[in-house]
């Protein structure tokens, strides 16, 4: 992980820690803005049961980038043991990944 990412990491988590801890203050501020009265139109107009659904089953059949090389952890196509890593061949029965 470099260091840029590690920065950036830092940075998301100490905003989410005073948000977190300033919750009501936030929700209060939403609602002087609006914002809640236009989410709850749009749920209400918009996102139906079966919007919902559809929506769901597109995540479902997303596929990744790149296939199944794209990933920390892959499964060996012959005995589909976890793989670890960006090695070329299985640890298990020695395949050719």
């Amino acid at each position: 992980m470099s260091l840029g990412t590690r920065k950036l990491v830092v940075l998301v988590l100490v905003a989410s820690v005073f948000v977190l801890a300033n919750v009501w203050l936030v929700v209060k501020w939403l609602e002087e803005k609006g914002v809640i009265d236009v989410a709850k139109h749009i749920r209400h107009e918009f996102l139906t049961g079966t919007a919902i659904t559809i929506i769901v089953v597109l995540l479902i059949l997303l596929v990744r980038p790149g296939g199944e090389r794209a990933g920390f952890f892959r499964r060996c196509p012959v005995c589909d043991q976890t793989i670890v890593g960006r090695g070329n061949y299985c640890a298990g029965c020695g395949s050719r990944i």
